[in-house]
């Protein structure tokens, strides 16, 4: 028979020495128990990392998301104001010597149109200019006449860039004498023949704002 080694002895008393291979063993078993959990954490991530990538891909594609009217949305940010120089010009007021001073903002659709803007004010200027000296102080007294001004400025103001929009036509005096034969007669000139108009565009002028308006 063989005989079972012992360690030596301990204050008169055997200890049996433990087998180093099972805690071998087992700590094998820990280190592979350990590196299975973290492969699996990992590819649990990278499923949801692909989810997540896959859904907002669908989000992209889908028509809702594509619309223009979601495009404009997003592209549209905070205004660009354009302040003119204020004009100073007098009136055609008949009975007695009138002039207005007049503060004027626009707000445009994008920074880029006020450097292009800023190339043709010359011309703006002088457009804006024929506008006022064309109005009465009673033409600008009231509100109506301040927006009326205001949409005839908007449409104006474009035209030296060739661009042709829809708004209203500057409102011109007629004589007191023969005014209702001058209408007849303009009424009669357009029944007979309407010239044809451009192709409208868009106004890149979004609004016209009043900082100042002084009719003295």
């Amino acid at each position: 028979m063989s005989a079972v080694m012992a360690d030596p002895a301990v204050d008169g008393v055997p200890v049996t020495r433990r087998p180093k291979k099972k805690l071998i063993v087992i700590g094998a078993a820990v280190l592979a128990l350990v590196l299975a959990l973290g492969a699996g954490t990992i590819v649990v991530l990278k499923q949801r990392a692909a989810h997540a990538a896959a859904a907002a891909d669908e989000d992209a594609a889908s028509p809702e998301s594509s619309t223009p009217a979601n495009a404009a949305s997003a592209l549209k940010g905070v205004p660009f104001y354009l302040p003119l120089d204020p004009f100073i010009v007098n009136l055609a007021d008949r009975e007695a010597d009138r002039y207005a001073q007049i503060g004027i903002t626009f707000e445009l659709d994008s920074s880029m149109t006020g450097d292009q803007i800023k190339a043709y004010m010359p011309a703006i200027r002088n457009a804006v200019l024929m506008i006022l000296a064309n109005k009465t102080s009673k033409d600008l007294l009231n509100r109506e006449g301040k927006e009326q001004l205001a949409l005839e400025i908007q449409r104006e103001a474009v035209r030296p860039m060739g661009i042709e929009t829809a708004g209203p036509e500057p409102v011109t005096m007629v004589p007191a004498v023969g005014a209702s034969a001058a209408t007849s007669a303009s009424a009669a000139e357009s029944a007979k023949a309407k010239p044809r108009r451009r192709a409208e565009a868009r106004n890149p002028i979004q609004h016209v704002h009043f900082s100042s308006f002084i009719i003295q």
